[in-house]
């Protein structure tokens, strides 16, 4: 457990130094105040025009930002030497790629809240403060955004051997997941019976951290109607008291599956040198 913190504390020492974080800081909130700057007129409450806009951004930068970042932590340990000095120590593999993931994940999420608190704070002065809920709903989209795709991340890292191959699947990963995701889902349901829909739907739904957590927050916030008749069922049991239960349930094997993979492939390398 000592070992665990001391990487942990370690990585957050070494995110905020990072300029990275603090380029991504920025972009989040000058998007995010030009937001409400353009809806100042409207309280903000729900699934409107402000919110679905501001769920456009997060889903394209937080995913970016968790990315490029977690993939660079883990293939610098290999460039820089660092690695091959903390395995000569009595350091165990789960010991280094969990405080990593928590390391990473503390300094994500602070920059993500003092963004949410300056918007917050910001809104208040103009008088279009975001309701109660969808401030809470925002926050748990981005925690759980930030969470996955650090596992993402890491899992980059651990097969990436240098910066330039991470930041090329780092991209790809990206654009494929965010970007290019409904354009695939239309092009592949589109060769399956009618009857497959909806059941591929929902697995592939859960393939993508992206989609399962928009998902979540877009029929929270009461935009279910917009989603069409193949997500039904993903409204019926969002909604269900339960719901949110659920999906920290469902968020949490993903978590645990990803970093169980970047474990395996971690010590593999290890041994093999």
């Amino acid at each position: 457990m000592s070992n665990l913190i001391y990487v942990a504390n370690r990585e957050i020492k070494l995110g905020f130094r990072n300029p990275w974080a603090y380029s991504f800081l920025i972009l989040f909130c000058m998007f995010g105040l030009s937001l409400l700057v353009l809806n100042a007129q409207n309280v903000v409450e729900g699934f409107s025009g402000t919110t679905g806009s501001l769920l456009n951004l997060i889903l394209y930068l937080l995913p970016l930002m968790a990315l490029f970042i977690g993939s660079f932590s883990l293939t610098s340990e290999r460039e820089d030497g660092a690695w091959q000095l903390l395995s000569t120590y009595p350091l165990r593999t789960s010991s280094f790629v969990i405080g990593k993931y928590l390391g990473l994940c503390c300094v994500l999420i602070t920059i993500v809240f003092f963004g949410y608190g300056l918007m917050g704070v910001v809104s208040g002065f103009m008088g279009n403060a975001l309701d109660l809920l969808t401030y809470g709903l925002f926050t748990m989209f981005s925690a759980g955004l930030v969470c996955m795709f650090v596992g993402v991340a890491l899992l980059i890292g651990s097969i990436c051997s240098n910066r330039w191959q991470a930041l090329t699947i780092s991209v790809s990963v990206w654009f494929f997941l965010v970007i290019a995701w409904p354009a695939l889902l239309i092009a592949i349901l589109g060769f399956v019976p009618y009857a497959w829909v909806q059941p591929l739907l929902s697995v592939l739904t859960l393939l993508n951290p992206a989609e399962l957590v928009r998902l979540f927050v877009v029929i929270k916030l009461g935009g279910g109607s917009i989603l069409g008749p193949e997500y039904y069922r993903w409204v019926f049991w969002i909604q269900k008291p339960g719901g949110t239960a659920m999906f920290m349930i469902a968020l949490c094997i993903w978590i645990a599956l990803s970093m169980l993979i970047v474990h395996r492939i971690w010590e593999r390398r290890r041994y093999l040198g």
